[in-house]
């Protein structure tokens, strides 16, 4: 076996252990480049909605049960694995077909099927319950926009007010984090984050939601606000609790699949239970077949 590679201090970390000028300049060049295919990729697929949103949604999904099941686990056992996959693969038929309470109910079968499955011995306790637990996390990251795209009134109008929230919110506080410092939000969790970035981050999600429902002619400013304000605090409430799991099974990212952002995981923890949020609070107010219109018109 060859001797582990070990970068040179000059290029790979300062003293403290904290990337050099470079690597930092190389990782925020990559992200970019991503975000400049992914982006438009999700907005278009979006704004085509039908089976072939859905379809970008539960690959998305089955990506996210892929990485979380290889996070919580020793080695990915087929045997958990396996029946969250057919989960998504049924919720997205069942959505194309038009039955989405079928949806969600292919998801919750998913994850009972998990924890009855026979065990296999366990590096970890309770291994199971936390693959059951990633099938209905991989469910929300599918159910929350698939669910919300097909309200035919204003399934388009809700992703795109919620992804501007959920963007604006990460894209605010990571700037008015690096610039202005401060006290950090929560230093056992996430080192990196800091009140003032997360401020800056519910008055950029504030921001963008509210431009993005007035753009679209949605009235109730004062309403949208408010729901924007929600859905940009549970966005930084997502990201903390994927660096909580992380912490818990000691790793940086959940995978290398998105250059420069690590995993699908990394990239959507925030979006996906925003997303959810909508989803429930469109449903509770209008119902499963008009999330969106529960979600923006009041």
């Amino acid at each position: 076996m060859s001797p582990p590679h070990t970068p040179t201090p000059a290029r790979a970390a300062e003293p403290g252990g904290v990337p050099s000028r470079d690597v930092r300049r190389r990782n925020l060049i990559l992200r970019v480049a991503s975000a400049a295919v992914l982006a438009p990729l999700a907005l278009g697929s979006a704004y085509l909605g039908g089976w072939l949103f859905c379809a970008v949604c539960a690959a998305t999904a089955a990506g996210i049960l892929w990485e979380w099941m290889r996070l919580v686990e020793s080695k990915t056992e087929p045997g958990l694995l396996l029946p969250g996959l057919c989960g998504l693969a049924f919720a997205w038929l069942l959505t194309g077909l038009g039955r989405p309470a079928w949806a969600v109910a292919a998801i919750a079968a998913a994850a009972l099927a998990v924890v009855m499955a026979k065990r296999a011995p366990e590096p970890r306790s309770g291994t199971t319950w936390w693959a059951a637990g990633g099938v209905l996390y991989a469910g929300a990251a599918y159910l929350g926009p698939a669910l919300l795209r097909r309200d035919p009134a204003l399934g388009l109008t809700a992703l795109l007010f919620l992804a501007a929230t959920v963007w604006a919110t990460d894209i605010f506080a990571f700037a008015v984090g690096r610039a202005i410092g401060g006290p950090l939000l929560w230093p056992r969790i996430s080192p990196n984050k800091t009140w003032a970035g997360a401020a800056g981050g519910l008055a950029g999600g504030l921001a963008a939601g509210s431009l993005v429902a007035y753009a679209s002619g949605i009235e109730r400013a004062a309403v949208i606000g408010i729901i924007a304000l929600v859905l940009s605090v549970l966005t930084q409430a997502g990201d903390l609790f994927e660096s909580a799991i992380k912490r818990r099974f000691g790793a940086k990212d959940t995978s290398h699949l998105i250059p420069g952002h690590g995993g699908l995981m990394d990239r959507l923890d925030g979006f996906l239970v925003a997303a959810l949020a909508a989803l429930l609070i469109g449903v509770a107010r209008h119902g499963i077949d008009a999330p969106a219109q529960g979600l923006l018109l009041w």
